[in-house]
């Protein structure tokens, strides 16, 4: 039998272990990306890395003497597109050695089924992902939307239940532009009525008049990906261009030519009004009797974002009256809609939902779904999540040693401190108070919560909220310890309150600087005997003793005391020893009649 390859050793071992690729690069000091390569058969791993990994076999039991070298399995993962996709988006998965991947037309038992054992779901906007159809998918971790609404997608379940969900923002903005300006240019030219009057055999030039673009004032409601793409092209009708979006800075909009102004501003000046926002409790209506009558008379409306952003009656009302010029609809509140009111009305132009209904387009967003959930199974990196902030990779890799930080920190203080928690506080300090921090505080709540609940990085915020558990941040420029980037995280709870501080040296090892206000460096990992005992002679000594009495390798000895000036004066120790550690060892320990408290901490 030929002898396996590295890669694929730490396939088997990985699925002996349950280890994710992530969680085995971090057992063997490597970033996640060399994992990959590995597996893939590309690169050679250094000769440090191979004793690692060889230590970690050992250790663990991980056996490969049933499998054969010609196995090129890679990590098991199954992925179900519920709706059609392009063969573009079919590829990126199948190129993964090992997945399974399920199309909408090979599911002979239905969707739930499924669903029983899928790791991720795909979806467009035809399938209802709601709270029971998640419930017949345990293991599911991550719904990707071919698209940019997830109003089928209950995303405050898929939260509760950990599941991160992702869209596709901006994918397909340049093909919603462009229908856009075309319908702008349509109802300027009135294109479609010259377009039938010549189909049924007449000449109508003279009542086909129109206006031009150049000269007129372009009011663009929403200034995200769409939004900025459309002022981008309208530029070059010589239109002027106001928009207003609250969460764009005047800088963007200047260097994209528009005007900042108000809602209120934008809809008197518009002589075109496009809308480009989200649904939200502030923006259903938005287009209503009363914001009608204060536009322009003649002004020309294009929705190519939402339906329910349009008040349908006080529309076709001023439709009639010639308050409105003109409308162009690309969506509707209810899709296809019935009895529609705009039926009839010729200066009105309806479209069936198709800004986005480019060849283009439905590739870029299949294809782009499809390389977000591939990444986040493989590497954890979150980007376009609707419930939970995005990360790009680079930013996911700078902060990834922080991540892991907070994770340890909360279950460092989850098993050290006091019980009961009421407040969670964290303060951020160097590079990290630029950062993204989302991720660093739901690892850090996830770590603290771990050992009650099935809690992690994605509902942990949910679930300390559905807990009462109010949580605090800030950032602060000051640093312990020398110290350039640290964590702090504070307990409150009905015990007291437990404080801890650390950092990541070296670019990958976890720090313990500080406990409850005393100094001490100690590795984050492992597994850890907190001790507090009063700082007279010969608690160390005794610890050493009894430990090596009891058959437990001290792998590191951390010592510090409180300056605080209180007599009498406590110290505390954090020993890092090999595992197991039996209860007996803790009630020897407890013997010492100095020895206040020990506690056993577990660290992955």
């Amino acid at each position: 039998m030929p002898e396996l390859t590295f890669g694929e050793k730490l396939v088997i071992a990985r699925k002996q272990l349950d280890l994710y690729q992530y969680q085995m690069a971090e057992r063997l000091g490597v970033h996640p990306n060399s994992i990959v390569k590995y597996e893939r058969g590309e690169g050679k791993p250094h000769s440090a890395v191979l004793r690692m990994f060889d230590l970690l076999c050992e250790k663990e039991g991980v056996r490969f003497d049933e499998y054969a070298a010609t196995d090129k399995r890679g990590e098991k993962m199954k992925i179900v597109l519920a709706e059609k996709v392009s063969p573009a988006t079919l590829a990126v998965f199948a190129a993964e050695p090992g997945w399974e991947v399920l199309t909408h037309d090979k599911l002979p038992d239905g969707l739930p089924a499924a669903l029983a054992d899928a790791d991720a779901l795909v979806v467009r906007s035809a399938v209802q992902v709601d709270d029971a159809l998640m419930e017949t998918a345990p293991k599911l971790r991550v719904i990707g939307r071919a698209g940019v609404g997830v109003d089928n997608i209950d995303a405050e379940a898929a939260t509760r239940r950990g599941i991160v969900v992702m869209n596709t923002p901006g994918a397909n903005a340049v093909a919603v532009a462009e229908l856009t300006i075309g319908l702008m240019l349509a109802l300027a030219r009135k294109l479609p009525a010259a377009n039938t009057s010549m189909h049924a055999g007449k000449w109508e030039k003279k009542n086909l008049q129109g206006a031009e673009l150049k000269g007129k004032t372009l009011g663009i409601l929403g200034l995200g990906r769409i939004g900025l793409e459309v002022a981008r092209r309208a530029r070059g009708f010589g239109l002027e261009i106001i928009g207003s979006d609250p969460f764009v800075s005047a800088a963007v909009a200047r260097e994209n030519g528009i005007l900042l102004v108000s809602v209120e501003d934008l809809l008197a000046r518009a002589d075109y009004l496009t809308l480009h926002v989200g649904l939200t409790p502030q923006t259903t209506g938005i287009i209503n009797a009363k914001t009608l009558a204060a536009m322009k008379k003649g002004v020309r409306i294009i929705n190519c974002a939402r339906g329910e952003l349009v008040d349908d009656a006080a529309l076709v009302e001023a439709l009639k009256s010639g308050q409105v010029g003109g409308t162009a609809l690309d969506v509707f509140a209810e899709e296809p809609p019935k009895n529609s009111p705009y039926a009839g009305l010729d200066n009105v132009i309806l479209t069936p939902h198709i800004a986005g209904s480019t060849g283009e387009a439905q590739e870029a967003v299949g294809i782009q779904i499809a390389r977000q959930v591939r990444e986040y199974l493989k590497l954890g990196v979150v980007q376009n999540a609707v419930n939970l902030p995005s990360l790009t990779h680079e930013e996911y890799v700078k902060l990834s040693p922080y991540i892991d930080l907070a994770s340890r920190l909360g279950s460092f203080l989850a098993q050290a401190g006091k019980g009961g928690i009421e407040a969670i506080e964290i303060v951020y300090g160097g590079v990290l108070t630029d950062a993204k921090t989302d991720l660093v505080r739901n690892s850090a709540i996830a770590g603290l919560l771990a050992g009650s609940e099935n809690v992690n990085r994605i509902n942990a915020a949910a679930v300390a909220e559905e807990r009462g558990i109010r949580v605090h941040e800030d950032k602060q420029n000051g640093h312990r310890g020398g110290a350039g980037t640290m964590l702090a995280i504070e307990l409150h709870t009905a015990g007291g309150i437990s404080h801890a501080t650390a950092t990541v040296i070296h670019g990958e090892q976890p720090r313990l600087l500080e406990f409850d206000g005393i100094d001490v460096e100690a590795p984050l990992e492992g597994t850890l005997l907190v001790c507090r005992n009063l700082d007279v002679p010969g608690v160390i000594g005794r610890i050493g003793t009894i430990l090596g009495e009891c058959g437990v390798n001290i792998a590191n000895f951390a010592l510090g005391r409180d300056r605080s000036g209180v007599k009498p004066v406590h110290a505390l120790a954090v020993v890092q020893v090999d595992p197991p550690v039996p209860p007996a060892v803790l009630e020897a320990l407890l013997t010492i009649e100095a020895l206040l408290e020990v506690k056993l901490v577990q660290l992955s």
